[in-house]
């Protein structure tokens, strides 16, 4: 125990004569980190500066502005240079390509593709309103319509005069009675013709279809004959009529509001935009 003890105390009498350099005569002893050759290396010295900082400055060092004769290009070879700034130059324009991307879409991508009825009723009604009609009537009926629209504002509506074209139908009948409709029109639903009714002039009877010129008719009657039909006919359903369209040239939404009490005159017409 007592050679421990003194093993110890000179193990740190020799450490405190090392580290004080008391065994530098002898050639023992710490090397001096003097390093001279480091001031040798350094650049420009001179243009080194040390000022205090201002109170309430932040104590973190700020990093001086770089100049494009920096001490690092300095130290380049011309060649060496040049390449260096290619090779950053690449680097740094993607950096900055997000910062000119838009950060936000435009206010029209947010509006929806239309607007419900009730926004368009009312910007039509700040624009002046919307050309209604309803028709066409014949004779008979545009005397009820005028009748029901005279209770509108003057001016608000007005009674156009228009032609009616003339009809054809391919037309089979006229039949005995109702039962004979009815086979009739089950056998040529099995060879699949459609089949309509012919109005109340032509009952009893079928329909076989309805065309605006009797040239196009003629040509469906020579398809159902092809087909087996037998004593079908053209016939001209309808003349060349006058009639009438009831017009509403400018609705806002007042005068919306008042049309409504026309519903019954029009019967199954309806009022829809202007054509």
């Amino acid at each position: 125990m007592v050679r421990l003890l003194a093993l110890l105390i000179a193990a740190n009498l020799a450490w405190a004569a090392w580290s004080q350099g008391w065994l530098r005569v002898i050639g023992l002893g710490p090397q001096q980190q003097t390093e001279p050759e480091r001031l040798a290396r350094q650049v420009r010295p001179e243009a080194l500066r040390i000022e205090p900082l201002a109170d309430g400055a932040d104590s973190r060092p700020a990093e001086p502005p770089r100049a494009p004769g920096s001490a690092a290009s300095e130290a380049l070879p011309p060649a060496s240079a040049a390449s260096a700034s290619a090779a950053q130059a690449p680097a740094s324009a993607p950096a900055s390509a997000p910062a000119s991307a838009p950060t936000s879409a435009p206010a029209s991508a947010a509006a929806p593709a239309s607007a419900p009825q009730a926004v368009q009723d009312d910007t039509v009604a700040r624009r002046g309103g919307v050309c209604l009609q309803a028709g066409p009537f014949d004779d008979k009926q545009i005397e009820s319509v005028r009748r029901a629209a005279a209770t509108l504002p003057a001016g608000s509506w007005r009674v156009n005069e228009v032609s009616l074209s003339g009809r054809w139908m391919v037309y089979l009948g006229k039949l005995a009675d109702a039962e004979t409709v009815r086979v009739r029109r089950a056998e040529l639903r099995a060879r699949g013709i459609d089949t309509d009714h012919p109005g109340a002039a032509f009952e009893p009877g079928l329909s076989l279809g309805r065309f605006s010129n009797e040239e196009t008719a003629q040509r469906a009657l020579s398809e159902l004959s092809r087909k087996g039909v037998r004593a079908a006919r053209v016939v001209q359903e309808r003349r060349d009529t006058p009639a009438y369209v009831l017009r509403l040239p400018s609705v806002d939404a007042a005068l919306r509001q008042q049309a409504r009490g026309l519903l019954g005159a029009l019967g199954n017409k309806t009022l829809h935009p202007c054509e």
